[in-house]
């Protein structure tokens, strides 16, 4: 007799020494397979399992098999072939699936109830996780036999060796349907005396900086595959951004009248979700919230806001760069957005 837990029951047939058959009975068996997949990732990584699938996901005669002798990667690999044939027509892949692809993930799926949202991370390190949240995963370099309609690329260059190559790949998982996006940096823009700029602006000439080349050249891949670049300002929210990073170090070594940008986590998703739902194609967008602050003035809120029990003492540059004056007025027409936090004054909730 097979050991029932809910709708799940084990087995081990005489005939298969060392095999273990896992049946998948009542509503459970009427999932797809790659959705009974995802949901067993996070207990077959526990067993240190390979998946194997039936033929046929509706029959009980053919159930999913578990083999010891494997290792996640090989699940990884099996869950890719798995997929293979059942993306929706407004299913997403979110490359770097960290706070920024998260909240993508969340606003997407209310706009689009019923998709699925695929995550392709670095590590399996927050697989359950995001298992968890509703984001199936998968590894870096996991084989997948299809294209997605909508991709969304998040990952920051700093957890890779080659971030162009990782964007190409990107470019090539995109189906050409819905839309292709990257998030890039509003560092390419060429302005360091706290001037004005807009989309438009010129850009860092190649060679200046080893930071904006590798943005520019991610962008370029981007473009030539007529998808879309979102340069983002400053991202922050009340535990992460510029003023915690300040807060923890208590002085900073840089001028404080430099001009910061800012644009809230909540709201770069919201216009990130905004645009793929547009479906452009070879647009470089900007993402701020109009209302740009030196860093003086970003620490002072803080402060007066009394939401930090942290005390920042203060800057101590005089000679490093100043920033610019992002305005992103073109891109809120054309994408018809606004955001839910139109300054970091008013996020804070306190007067100007």
């Amino acid at each position: 007799m097979p050991h029932r837990m809910g709708t799940i029951s084990w087995c081990c047939p005489p005939s298969r020494v060392g095999l273990h058959t896992l049946v998948i009975v009542d509503h459970y068996s009427k999932l797809p397979s790659l959705n009974r997949s995802i949901s067993l990732l996070s207990l077959s990584k526990k067993l240190k399992t390979r998946v194997t699938l039936p033929s046929s996901s509706s029959s009980l005669a053919n159930p999913l098999q578990f083999s010891s002798s494997s290792t996640v990667g090989a699940l990884n690999e099996e869950l890719g072939a798995a997929s293979s044939g059942l993306v929706g027509e407004n299913d997403l892949l979110i490359v770097g699936p960290g706070v920024l692809g998260r909240l993508v993930a969340k606003k997407w799926r209310q706009e689009h109830p019923g998709c699925q949202v695929y995550g392709q991370t670095v590590t399996t390190d927050h697989h359950d996780d995001l298992i968890k949240i509703g984001i199936n995963p998968s590894l870096k370099g996991t084989k997948l036999n299809h294209q997605f309609p909508y991709v969304i690329f998040c990952a920051p260059p700093s957890r890779t060796s080659d971030y162009i190559g990782d964007v190409r790949e990107a470019a090539l998982s995109w189906n050409g349907e819905g839309c292709f996006l990257f998030t890039s940096s509003s560092a390419p823009y060429d302005c360091n005396n706290n001037g004005q700029c807009d989309e438009d602006s010129p850009v860092v000439p190649f060679g200046r900086s080893p930071r904006t080349d590798v943005l520019l050249k991610a962008e370029k891949v981007v473009l030539e595959s007529s998808g879309c670049v979102l340069r983002l300002a400053g991202l922050y929210k009340e535990d992460r951004g510029a003023h915690v990073y300040w807060l923890k170090k208590g002085t900073a070594e840089v001028r404080p009248d430099h001009i910061l940008n800012l644009i809230h986590y909540e709201d770069a998703a919201s216009l990130s979700v905004a645009i793929l739902k547009k479906k452009f194609r070879g647009r470089i967008l900007l993402g701020c919230d109009n209302h740009p602050l030196s860093r003086q003035e970003v620490m002072d809120l803080v402060a007066k806001s009394g939401k930090f029990s942290k005390k920042f003492e203060g800057f101590t540059g005089t000679s490093d760069p100043l920033g610019k004056k992002l305005n992103n007025m073109k891109t809120r027409e054309e994408v018809g957005w606004e955001p839910q936090y139109p300054s970091f004054t008013h996020f804070l909730g306190v007067s100007d």
